[in-house]
């Protein structure tokens, strides 16, 4: 399968499974007389996992990670429970330091709704310069 083919079937960029290349996650495919890589079965499949570990985000270096845990013939699923729950802590770390610039935005808005004229004594900003310090 040339390269153009794979990444259509996987959904990603010529560019993509180059650089995958690159770093070691894919290994250098045969080329044709001509020249062309040509990726077989187990490329595409491998290809196809490194996708799925993006989307559920997994850095390439934890993906690289399992992958070499998978080619040195053990099993990865405990390194990867174990980074879906580091994954999920961080994400709910996240979502809390989203909500809460969400409500120093909304106290920002009140502010500024309170007091729409700007003051002659602020440097930047009034509405800024009042706001509270984040509490994170």
């Amino acid at each position: 399968m040339r390269i153009g083919e794979m990444a259509d079937e996987v959904g990603v960029t010529t560019e993509a499974i180059r650089y995958y290349e690159k770093v070691g996650l894919l290994a250098s495919p045969t080329r044709t007389t001509s020249g062309y890589r040509d990726y077989d079965r187990p490329a595409l499949e491998r290809l196809r996992f490194i996708r799925t570990a993006q989307t559920v985000g997994f850095t390439l270096g934890e993906i690289g990670e399992i992958l070499d845990l998978r080619d040195n013939g053990q099993t990865p699923c405990d390194h990867v429970r174990q980074l879906i729950a580091k994954h999920a802590a961080d994400l709910q770390q996240r979502i809390n330091d989203l909500q809460a610039m969400q409500s120093d935005l909304r106290h920002l808005a009140i502010v500024a709704a309170a007091e729409p004229q700007a003051t002659d004594d602020a440097t930047h900003c009034h509405i800024l310069e009042t706001a509270r310090t984040p509490t994170r």
